[in-house]
């Protein structure tokens, strides 16, 4: 039952985040650990992935509102079960398994992975103003 709870605020999480693009969510099986994000900008995908971790993952997708409304990404499934290991992220199609990369191809997009911690800036994403400290000698 935890298990369904969480997998079901997920995935309306995942689903209420406003306007944007085609969405990535990358957890533990257990929907416990998120292990990673991605969002499209244009025609390349870019998702940050948490180092050191290894092991099967479940992906969750999810589309804006105009996106739906156009059929844009209309063979995207909400969710895939899938393997992550060594930077190398591999999913479930069908009976068949790919990488994040190759599935992404075929939605015509391009695949940007960027380690977890790294900063960089996606349209719409706001930033955290930088500390500023007191000039030497002064206030």
């Amino acid at each position: 039952m935890t298990r369904f709870r969480t997998l079901a605020t997920s995935l309306l999480l995942t689903l209420a985040s406003g306007a944007g693009a085609l969405k990535l969510s990358i957890w533990d099986p257990e929907l416990q650990i998120q292990v990673g994000y991605g969002e499209t900008s244009g025609s390349r995908m870019t998702v940050q992935l948490v180092r050191n971790y290894s092991g099967p993952v479940v992906l969750l997708f999810s589309r804006n509102d105009d996106e739906k409304e156009r059929g844009v990404y209309a063979s995207v499934q909400r969710s895939y079960p899938g393997i992550l290991k060594a930077g190398q992220l591999t999913l479930e199609v069908g009976n068949t398994e790919q990488t994040l990369a190759r599935f992404l191809a075929g939605l015509k997009l391009s695949l940007t992975v960027q380690p977890a911690g790294q900063s960089f800036t996606l349209p719409g994403l706001r930033t955290t103003p930088t500390e500023k400290t007191a000039p030497e000698g002064g206030r």
